[in-house]
């Protein structure tokens, strides 16, 4: 394989890294019990979504 002629510099290199970073998912308060669940899901605690409810919600276990 050809290899580069020069060192790439290290502000070149972070150019090309610069849009590979992780993001913080968003985390939104539920409209029916009020616990933060992630954005556009249904509720893990109260499995509703939109007002609606979609699944039967067990509840977490407890240790």
């Amino acid at each position: 394989m050809a290899l580069p002629k020069r060192k790439y510099a290290k502000a070149r290199q972070g150019k090309r890294r610069s849009h590979l970073k992780l993001t913080v998912p968003s985390l939104v308060p539920c409209t029916q019990c009020h616990n933060i669940k992630p954005a556009h899901q249904a509720c893990p605690f109260c499995g509703t979504y939109r007002g609606r409810e979609i699944i039967k919600a067990s509840k977490p276990k407890s240790k």
